[in-house]
């Protein structure tokens, strides 16, 4: 009966002392202000697809110009800005997990993923602001 208690107590003092390990707690914090870096960037995936939509609608009325694919490519900003979200919040409750189960393993696919959601989304600006006929800046330009 006495080995009974022991055990109960033992597996209480390690209860305990998973709570309170500092290396823990470090692990968590950085997971923490990692979710919140992503949180960041998606607000600015968004924030920037909405600088794009009103760029193209905010044009001089001197440069008269269809509206174009812009808003496209701002939508895809805006997309990409929400699955940001998403994901990253996602990830962050996994990453939670796998910290407190101690198996947690760094996924690469995370980095290449949104490596290529910004790279396609930079491809897209390059061509816009390059696509931007010449006739329409010479009008915006004051003399």
């Amino acid at each position: 009966m006495e080995l009974f208690k022991s055990i109960k107590v033992d597996a209480g003092t390690a209860e305990k002392a998973k709570l309170k390990n500092p290396n823990r707690v470090r692990d968590h914090l950085a997971n923490e202000r990692t979710y919140l870096a992503w949180m960041r960037s998606a607000i600015a995936l968004m924030g920037f697809g909405v600088l794009i939509v009103r760029l193209r609608i905010l044009r001089p009325p001197l440069a008269p110009q269809p509206p174009g694919n812009g808003w496209k490519l701002g939508l895809g900003f805006g997309v990409v800005g929400l699955l940001t979200v998403l994901l990253s919040t996602q990830h962050y409750f996994a990453v939670r997990r796998d910290i407190d189960e101690d198996t947690y393993e760094p996924a690469d696919r995370w980095v290449i993923l949104s490596s290529l959601a910004v790279l396609l989304l930079g491809l897209g600006v390059v061509y816009y602001v390059f696509t931007i006929p010449l006739e329409s800046l010479n009008s915006v330009i004051v003399e």
